[in-house]
């Protein structure tokens, strides 16, 4: 059983910037690491996500403001975001797989999920 623990959300203004992190326990190798968000009434949605290898991909309103990040020694994974929106305000779930994959691809289905963290962009 790997468990996610998330940290670093909280209140900003818009146009600033927060970091993430994520800490996934045991001595497990996990493949793929991944923010996740999910703003009230809407669905969840992936925002960033990395490979063991550090192959990333983002969502279109993440790139350019946001860069994943990991370490694989530590299984921890980062998300720094900048330039921050209110449409940003949502809950962070971290997620993880431990399926290796060909080609750089991330999960379609994650194992693992965190408890979530609140980021809220606002005046």
């Amino acid at each position: 059983q790997v468990l996610l623990v998330e940290s670093g959300g909280g209140l900003v203004e818009p146009g600033g910037s927060l970091m993430l992190s994520c800490a996934a326990s045991g001595n497990k190798v996990l493949y793929a690491m991944g923010w996740y968000r999910q703003a009230p009434g809407e669905r969840r949605e992936l925002v960033a996500g990395i490979t063991y290898h550090g192959d990333a991909e983002y969502a279109e309103s993440a790139a350019g403001r946001f860069t994943i990040t990991r370490d694989v020694t530590k299984n921890t994974a980062f998300l720094h975001m900048n330039c921050l929106k209110p449409e940003d305000t949502a809950t962070y779930y971290c997620t993880a797989d431990g399926t290796f994959l060909s080609g750089g691809v991330l999960p379609v289905e994650w194992m693992y999920w965190g408890q979530g963290t609140q980021v809220t962009v606002s005046p």
